[in-house]
């Protein structure tokens, strides 16, 4: 089981010293996507990184200026460009000069307008100044960030590791408050777990989200969030062991005890697992992987 982190003590436009090196202003975005809203990190003193400035709003806007009063914003830092992390780039740019990093998406997908909202929406017009697609560092007085591709939860997801605290901020890859949303074709699993274990042989001693308080206990924690994504890939394999199935039919026998207005997000997440297996070889199905495919083991 996740030992999920919830409890966050702040206040909508406050900026809290959350570290030695580290300060946090929450957006007042909160909602089922966003937990208690966009926490917008601050990395230095004097000459700083602000990560995930977050959505367009004025009033935040207006809150990391505050914060940031007397001191020179000299990088803006975006993990991925979902609409609750990466628009207010933009704005913050032209008040105060700094130039945006980040990754583009290579290929940006359209989504199906019927489907089910699983995220806030995606920010189509993020374009970074500076590609940390490959990696890289930035750096300031007495600060040293590190990107370190992290793609699954979308293609071109970026965490940030503060090399002078050995903590990570790790957007939405890993949250403490909630599983992460793997939704195809943007998200992969297949490169999430890939990620995943990436962070965790870091051996990093704090985890800061975007959403939510910090984890601690790191590597158990996300030995869970692995251990629960391969719990869900297992129940797969198991329910095709009786024969063929297609998403519609396998959704309702593993997602039994869970509420059924959520099965069509459920239906996006087990098919973020099937592409997975399918890539592994484990199971099979005619044309391209989809969601009104039928499924074969092999």
């Amino acid at each position: 089981m996740i030992p999920y982190v919830r409890d966050i003590q702040f206040e909508y436009g406050a900026c809290d010293q959350v570290s030695p090196l580290i300060r946090r202003v929450v957006a007042n975005n909160p909602g089922p996507f966003t937990f208690t809203g966009t926490g917008t990190y601050i990395v230095g003193r004097g000459e700083v990184a602000v990560i995930d400035p977050g959505p367009d709003l004025p009033e935040h806007l207006e809150a990391i200026l505050a914060a940031v009063a007397g001191e020179r914003v000299t990088h803006i830092l975006i993990t991925h460009h979902h609409s609750d992390h990466s628009p207010l780039a933009g704005p913050l740019k032209a008040a105060t000069g700094a130039p945006i990093y980040g990754c583009a998406v290579a290929h940006p997908h359209v989504e199906d307008p019927d489907a089910p909202r699983m995220e806030a929406g995606h920010d189509d017009d993020f374009r970074p100044d500076v590609s940390l697609c490959g990696g890289g560092e930035v750096s300031g007085p007495g600060w040293t960030m590190e990107a370190i591709a992290t793609p699954g939860h979308t293609s071109n997801h970026i965490c940030y590791a503060l090399k002078e605290e050995n903590a990570c901020l790790t957007g939405d890859h890993i949250m403490g408050w909630s599983t992460t949303v793997i939704t195809p074709p943007d998200g992969d699993m297949s490169d999430y777990l890939e990620s995943l274990a990436r962070i965790r042989a870091r051996n990093f001693t704090t985890l800061w989200p975007t959403h939510g308080p910090p984890i601690r206990d790191v590597t158990p924690f996300i030995d869970a969030y692995a251990e629960h994504r391969q719990e869900r890939i297992d129940q797969i394999l198991g329910a095709l062991k009786a024969g063929p199935g297609r998403i519609k039919d396998l959704v309702p026998r593993l997602y039994a005890d869970v509420d059924q207005r959520l099965w069509p997000a459920a239906a996006r997440s087990m098919l973020a697992g099937i592409i997975h297996l399918t890539h592994q070889g484990r199971i099979v199905t005619d044309g391209a992987p989809g969601p009104d495919s039928e499924y074969r083991l092999v």
